[in-house]
């Protein structure tokens, strides 16, 4: 469940009338997602989502993350568009809560992604990347390398309570990609988790990206790799190859990558599975009794990890 600032009708009418929306026809919280509280709104004139930012998103953040999408969707990409209330207010705070409205976007989002449907998300990710190079703001990635350490310091043994010998292999990954991650890569602004729920679809073409809420400033290929690892991979662990050629494909018929990006992608992919693996045990023994929402599983990113660890080069991944 997503919705942890519960709102009253009272509340969604007033704000009906301060965005100007013409009158509530229905409204209900979205169950989807884990970091904000997220409302669906109709009304007469248009359909919108509502989010109230909760605690762990540093209103900071907000303006970035708000630019990032009013600059994106000016240039067609797919995804939300903040709206201004009667004041010209684009952030405002509900029930005490930052809180923005944005355009509802049509589709759904998939459960087992075809190669078609990675090939398309591919091109929409070098689009958003594209589309990003002249955004002027800048936020750095605060789940980066050092981010990582950090993560893993607070956790220290406590992983070995979800597996055996797993503090020692986070320890040893982590020297690991400290020593050969790469820094020269060409950067600008990245989703930074476009997972298939964030990811809206229409047969086989994209209709939708939304949830820019860990949007930051970091190398490119790195957005690629961290997509690789949330689309291409079954159920069991098995890694489809299939899928990831369809990525890589379609992503670079929109951007090519740099040699440089292609030869390093398996350590990115390395370090995308680890910061997920690390967020995700952080959350797993951190968790409170009777939450709302479940901690995902640390152990699929294990898997990944070590997939990705183990492998030759980028032909894994469809790249020569």
């Amino acid at each position: 469940m997503a919705v942890y600032t519960p709102l009253d009708e009272a509340t969604i009418r007033r704000l009906v009338e301060d965005y100007g929306l013409g009158e509530l026809v229905g409204w209900h919280g979205i169950q989807a997602g884990v970091e904000n509280s997220n409302f669906f709104i109709e009304t007469t004139v248009r359909r919108v989502i509502l989010t109230l930012y909760e605690r762990r998103v540093d209103p900071a953040d907000l303006p970035f993350f708000v630019g990032v999408m009013e600059h994106l969707a000016a240039r067609g990409v797919p995804c939300p568009t903040p709206l201004a209330d009667r004041d010209g207010r684009v952030l405002r705070e509900v029930a005490g809560r930052p809180a923005a409205c944005v355009t509802f976007l049509d589709g759904r989002s998939v459960r087992r992604a075809t190669a078609a449907q990675c090939r398309a998300l591919g091109a929409a990710l070098a689009e958003l990347h594209l589309a990003g190079r002249d955004y002027p703001g800048a936020r750095a990635n605060d789940l980066a390398l050092a981010g990582w350490r950090r993560l893993f310091d607070r956790i220290g043994e406590r992983a070995e309570e979800v597996a055996p010998g797993l503090a020692a292999e986070l320890a040893g990954e982590l020297e690991s990609l400290e020593a050969i991650w790469p820094e020269a890569l060409p950067r600008g602004v990245i989703h930074a988790d476009l997972f298939p729920d964030n990811v809206f679809f229409e047969n086989a073409g994209v209709t939708g990206l939304i949830d820019f809420y860990f949007a930051c400033t970091d190398q490119l290929a790195y957005d690629l790799a961290i997509c690789l690892n949330a689309w291409c991979f079954e159920r069991d662990g098995a890694f489809n190859t299939t899928n990831a050629r369809a990525m890589t494909a379609g992503y670079r018929r929109v951007r090519p990558l740099a040699d440089a990006e292609v030869e390093a992608l398996p350590v990115l992919c390395r370090g995308a599975a680890l910061r997920f693996l690390l967020t995700r045990l952080f959350d797993w023994l951190n968790h409170v009794e009777g939450a709302l929402v479940t901690p995902k599983d640390p152990l699929e990113y294990v898997v990944k990890n070590r997939f990705h660890r183990g492998i030759r080069g980028p032909g894994a991944y469809g790249l020569g």
